[in-house]
């Protein structure tokens, strides 16, 4: 069986669609305010995955206080948790791994990353990076070089752990190397990650003195990634 096994200090992982899937209530609660506020062809309305709350409210209704709106659409999404998933493999692997060897950095505000992960029956992370901490969100870098930072390594000793574009692109500009889950994003559109895989559960990590060997089945090396072991 094909596989990559490369050694890292960390993982920076983002939130939904990596450790949890919540699409189906950000779907209802997005539309709902969508039709709340007279957005042309609400009922209809597609969520663009990874990209920060604010900053899809100011693309659907710019004359509106962003703060205000962004209030209404996280108490909507904090009382829609009741389908919120665990996605495979992440229970064993957050337990698995040292709190100082992993972090969260999500588009997501720390209220409503709270609201999640307490109805998911997640670890709290030490180390979290949300949208309310940066003045930059995904795809730009700011967020993952933060995750890093704050966990004492270099962005290029972290593997980002991902399923979308925006975040693919910021993991890769930050200077880490991106691992892109395939769970709500076509393959062909995370084309430009390092290594792809199904889901967190194929990924194998053993925790050595001087960090992580991560192995990962069936994964696909691009130029550039580092060489698979022999």
């Amino acid at each position: 069986m094909a596989a990559v096994t490369t050694g890292a200090k960390a993982f920076l992982f983002d939130l939904d669609g990596v450790l949890i899937s919540s699409i189906a209530s950000a779907t209802r609660c997005w539309r709902r305010w969508a039709i709340m506020h007279d957005v042309p062809n609400a009922e209809n309305f597609v969520l663009p995955h990874g990209v920060p709350a604010r900053d899809i409210v100011q693309m659907l209704r710019p004359d509106l206080d962003a703060d205000a709106g962004l209030r209404i659409i996280e108490d909507m999404e904090i009382e829609d948790v009741g389908d919120i998933q665990v996605l495979p493999g992440v229970m064993d692997l957050l337990t698995k791994l040292p709190q100082e060897r992993w972090a969260i950095v999500t588009s997501c505000t720390e209220r409503l990353l709270r609201g999640r992960l307490s109805a998911a029956g997640l670890p709290w992370p030490k180390n979290l990076v949300t949208a309310d901490m940066v003045t930059k969100g995904k795809p730009d870098p700011e967020p993952y070089r933060r995750g890093a930072e704050m966990l004492g390594f270099a962005p290029e000793e972290c593997i980002v752990a991902e399923d979308a574009v925006v975040g693919v692109k910021a993991g890769l500009a930050a200077g880490c190397r991106v691992l892109a889950v395939l769970s709500s994003t076509p393959r062909a559109e995370l084309k430009a990650a390092t290594w792809t895989a199904r889901s967190l559960a194929v990924v194998k990590v053993k925790v050595q003195d001087e960090g992580l060997q991560v192995t990962i089945p069936l994964a696909r090396k691009i130029s550039g990634a580092v060489p698979a072991a022999s």
